[in-house]
């Protein structure tokens, strides 16, 4: 049905590794292009509605091209040509998946926050809400993955996030999750599945505090403090 699929990728996105980990999972194979999103291709731009990624193209075998945009589309496109296994056949379930899926971008959303805080005050506002929401996930996380014995596309959407509070933790002794034992062993199983880690480059821990030692902020700050 489908000639090829290309993603188009920045080696930092979190919801970039939401499509490489499904696509994982699914054993669909792809090619995938990471771009400079300081100084995007005319090419991308070009096709991107919104100038972000990930960017899906798709060539059916009929050779027509087509341009999907935001990861959970894309998530779920590549669920549904891969088997459907990653969201629940119920469709309660499966509107509380997608819920989770969204409680997890809202949680980046907090964690973009906290490194774009500028002072101690804002940062200590966005720490305190990042747990809450990390407590919120501990009373309704599986014993396995975050559905029970099944992974699916939330734990794809919550693996990426997880590696941010892994760069606090090593550089900042920043830790939002020793009184939750439940989260604490699903981030531990999640970075120790093969497809999660693969999801990004052996790099990517320098290349993520290279990120944030360059934007000027509290967190900048404290990285560069325990750095002198």
């Amino acid at each position: 049905m489908f000639q090829q699929l290309r993603l188009v990728s920045h080696h930092l996105c979190p919801y970039v590794q939401r499509a490489v980990i499904t696509a994982g999972k699914l054993g669909i194979p792809y090619e995938r292009i990471n771009i400079d999103l300081s100084a995007k291709p005319d090419w991308f731009l070009a096709i991107s509605p919104t100038g972000k990624v990930p960017l899906l193209q798709v060539t059916r075998a009929g050779g027509s091209e087509h341009v999907l945009f935001e990861s959970a589309p894309i998530a779920e496109f590549l669920n549904d040509i891969g088997g459907g296994e990653m969201l629940a056949a119920d469709p309660v379930d499966r509107a509380a998946q997608r819920a989770w899926i969204e409680f997890a971008s809202g949680t980046l959303a907090e964690i973009a926050g906290l490194y774009a805080a500028p002072t101690y005050e804002a940062f200590d506002a966005k720490t305190s809400a990042i747990s809450a929401r990390l407590r919120q996930v501990e009373a309704v996380v599986g014993d396995v993955w975050f559905w029970g014995d099944r992974f699916t596309l939330v734990d794809a959407a919550f693996g990426p996030l997880f590696r941010y509070l892994d760069l606090f933790e090593r550089r900042l002794d920043l830790r939002l999750m020793d009184d939750l034992p439940k989260v604490a062993a699903w981030r531990a199983r999640l970075a120790a599945d093969p497809v999660v880690a693969s999801a990004v480059a052996a790099d990517y821990p320098q290349r993520l505090e290279t990120f944030m030692l360059a934007r000027g902020t509290e967190l900048s700050r404290r990285l560069e403090a325990v750095a002198a």
